[in-house]
This record gives structure tokens, sequence and C-alpha cells, in this order.
């Protein structure tokens, strides 16, 4: 069977890391639970190795000329038709796009923050170009040091996730463990009113919970006033167990509050314990 050009959410396909990467995975693993993610499609780790002189960029990457790679990566199209039939499927409204490498978030390495994601964007034009650039990304200065020491200078397997965007109250991160102190009896919750991109970049001053298992908050400290009230708390505990028990560990959980409605965006093995 040909491997195909893009694989849904709800795809089973979509589940294999290999295929979708970690981001993409998870999300899919996520969507075939039932549990609240927006939609979306992944242009699945193999369209990037077809679209570009794979042996060039390998050589590249090799010397570590991470200019010439991103250039080389940045002249690629990918499979336009097909990004394009999809997006209209997803409404052609504002999506992200983000980079899904194979190796990423696993339980030695974790790769989060090494490859580029676009939030708003609009447009089969933009989307298809977008791609490009996670793919790109993939071949920086950075990512290309951090492979050379936790992963493999010769995989090429970037995948890249298309998702509808939701337009969130309030976003944040959940941790079903505090990470720092290592304590699996407490997660530790932070949140901000608009797009929680500003808490995972570093951007905003968010809120900060320490809560209990149930959701219960020991300690806060509240810059924003207060984000999230007792029962949005509850709500995103029961969400953390729920992940920990299906993932088998400690998650690091990106979530979004829109029109009432509870969002998981993301899910991630805690991979400093």
């Amino acid at each position: 069977m040909a491997e195909p050009a893009l694989v849904w959410f709800g795809d089973e396909a979509c589940r294999d890391v290999a295929c979708a990467g970690g981001k993409g995975a998870s999300l899919a693993a996520m969507t075939a639970l039932g549990l609240p993610v927006p939609p979306g499609f992944v242009l699945p780790s193999w369209v990037l190795e077809r679209s570009v002189d794979a042996a060039r960029l390998r050589g590249l990457a090799a010397a570590g000329d991470h200019a010439a790679a991103e250039a080389l990566v940045g002249g690629s199209e990918p499979p336009r038709e097909a990004v394009l039939a999809a997006y209209a499927e997803l409404g052609e409204g504002l999506v992200a796009v983000r980079s899904s490498a194979c190796a990423e978030d696993s339980e030695t390495a974790s790769y989060a923050g090494q490859q580029e994601t676009f939030l708003n964007v609009f447009g089969g034009v933009e989307v298809c170009g977008r791609i490009v650039d996670c793919w790109a990304s993939f071949f920086s200065e950075r990512a290309l040091f951090y492979r050379a020491r936790k992963g493999s200078l010769d995989d090429l397997r970037m995948a890249v996730v298309v998702q509808r965007m939701v337009e969130p109250r309030k976003s944040g991160v959940l941790f079903t463990l505090d990470p720092v102190q290592r304590r699996r009896d407490r997660m530790i919750v932070e949140a901000i009113y608009g797009l929680g991109e500003q808490v995972v970049s570093g951007h905003a001053t968010p809120d900060h919970y320490v809560v209990d298992r149930a959701g219960a908050p020991t300690r806060q400290h509240l810059p924003n006033g207060g984000v999230l009230d007792g029962a949005e708390l509850a709500a995103l505990a029961e969400l953390g167990r729920s992940l920990e028990e299906q993932f088998g560990g400690p998650q690091d959980v990106e979530w979004a509050i829109a029109d009432g409605e509870l969002y998981l965006l993301q899910s991630r093995p805690v991979t400093t314990l």
C-alpha cells in the first residue's frame, strides 16, 4: 500500500509515532479516546524526504551546515493539492501548524521547542508555506546541535501537524506532578487569559496553582487575579489523571478553555524525573 500524503487525527495510522511524530501521535491517541481535541491532520514523517534531495540534505546535516540545509528545505514543495483539500475540510479558518519530529518527547529526551510552531495561520498558501518552515526548522543550528547529541543527524523524519485553532478565553499548561519537587501527590497548573503560547514561550507571567490530585489548590500565586475557578481546576486535575492512566506516566499538558469547553492541545511525557 502506498504511504499517504496526509493522515487525519482519527486515522489509526496517525497514532503511530513513526508516521505522525510525537506530537501528532499524541493528538491522534487522545482523539481515539474521545478526549476534547480540536480536529486536524498530519503530513507524515516520510513526506519531507520525498520532497527534497534527501542524500544532499543528510550530507549538509552531517556537516553541520545548517544554513545550506535550511535553504535546501526552504525550496521544497509540500503535497499542495492534498493539503489544500484537507484545509478546506477543516473549514478554511485559522489553524496551528506545528512541527512533530518522530524522535521528540521520548522518555530520554524532550525535543519541545527545538522546532517551529505557527499559530493563527490563515489561507491554503500560507499553510503550505508554514509546513515548509516547520521542515526547515528541523535543520536549524540549535536543532542540529541537539540532535547530534540526543538523536541522529541522518534522521529526516519530520511530520507536521495542522490543527484547527480555538479562540481561548483561558489557556495554559498542566503538569500532572510537581516536576521541581518530583512529588506525585500534587499537580502544577499555570493559566493565563488568551493564548497559552504566552506561557509556553515565557512571554507572560501566568497564574500559578499547586493543587492536590483532586484539583483543590494548596498554594497559589495569582498575578492575573485568578484566571481559573475551583470547577476548572478540578476538571483539569480529572483530565490529568485520565491522561496519566492512558499514557502510563506523568504528563505535560497544554490546554485551552473556549466557549466554556475544555480542550486538549498537547500531552507529552515529563522527561525531567
